[in-house]
């Protein structure tokens, strides 16, 4: 769970009146954050332009990865011979 210190908490009516102080406390790295709150609740956070680029990439980096063991695995399954010809498949659907 992702925690908030005080002064990255913010009331959507305050960022509606201050968006280019906290736009530019965002960009000047003086927080990391800023969660906006909406009856006390979180409903949305922004960060800088580079963090959510590096999520991004991080993400791309992830998805990737999962793609490669799973084909990793599937070639294994290819070499112990732990597979069937469709045919077999569609005759026992």
């Amino acid at each position: 769970m992702v925690t908030y210190a005080t002064n990255e908490l913010i009331a959507s009516s305050q960022m509606a009146k201050r968006f280019g102080e906290y736009l530019g406390q965002i960009k000047e790295n003086s927080v990391e954050k800023l969660a906006i709150l909406k009856n006390n609740k979180v409903e949305a956070v922004i960060i800088s332009k580079d963090e959510y680029e590096k999520m991004v990439e991080a993400l791309k980096t992830l998805e990737a990865n999962e793609m490669i063991q799973s084909i990793s695995m599937g070639l294994d399954d290819v070499k112990k011979g732990k597979i069937q010809p469709i045919e077999k498949l569609w005759d026992e659907l």
